[in-house]
């Protein structure tokens, strides 16, 4: 589990196919690496990936065929940068909101108005994604935990504003985005529990 408070931006070092996935090297730069051992599960732009080996600050994973169909990771040039946080413990702030780590699908930045202090994003995803997104509600776009303030639906597509603030655009990968960049999504866990709920009780009823 994660909460969506990125604690650092890391940079791909290496990525390459594999016959069950792909192999993903990452600097994790500022991460706190006293907590980092074998096995971890780190939240990579948001996706939970789990620590097969490390060489000092240098972190590999394995990346499988699913997470590779949901994610852009495939897509990543070496050099990438991508935020990073570990996963909570007990004594870890929820200063985001809980997340999984596994990202639903992607959007793309539909538009961003750069005012002083702070930037007003739109992005566009397609309707099975957006129908988890509501207004006041939460979603993670590239890990971090962030509160949509706009909804709309249009033709299977849905357009969601978001306002960032500048410590989020100075502390994130979301400071660098431009018109058409696409990123991850992970919608609020409660969205999907309620949306199995009314499946289960439309089919009880037929």
């Amino acid at each position: 589990m994660f909460t969506g408070i990125i604690q650092s931006i890391g940079s791909v070092t290496a990525i390459s196919s594999a016959a069950d996935g792909a192999r993903l090297s990452i600097d994790l730069k500022q991460l706190d690496l006293e907590r980092v051992r074998l096995g971890d599960s780190i939240a990579v732009n948001g996706a939970c990936l789990t620590i097969n080996r490390r060489e000092q600050n240098i972190a590999h994973f394995d990346v499988s065929r699913e997470t590779l169909a949901t994610c852009l990771i495939a897509e990543w040039p070496v050099g990438e940068r991508i935020n990073l946080e570990l996963a909570l413990t007990l004594q870890t702030p929820i200063g985001g909101h809980l997340l999984s780590g596994h990202i639903d699908g992607t959007a793309k930045l539909a538009d961003r108005q750069d005012q002083h202090g702070f930037a007003v994003m739109r992005f566009e995803t397609d309707g099975a994604i957006g129908k988890f997104i509501a207004v006041k509600g939460s979603v993670a776009i590239d890990g971090v935990s962030l509160t949509v303030n706009k909804v709309t639906d249009d033709n299977h597509r849905t357009q969601f504003e978001i306002m960032l603030v500048a410590h989020t655009l100075a502390g994130t990968t979301l400071g660098g985005l431009e018109q058409d960049s696409r990123v991850h999504v992970e919608v609020d866990q409660v969205a999907r529990y309620i949306q199995r709920l009314s499946e289960c009780a439309g089919n009880q009823e037929g």
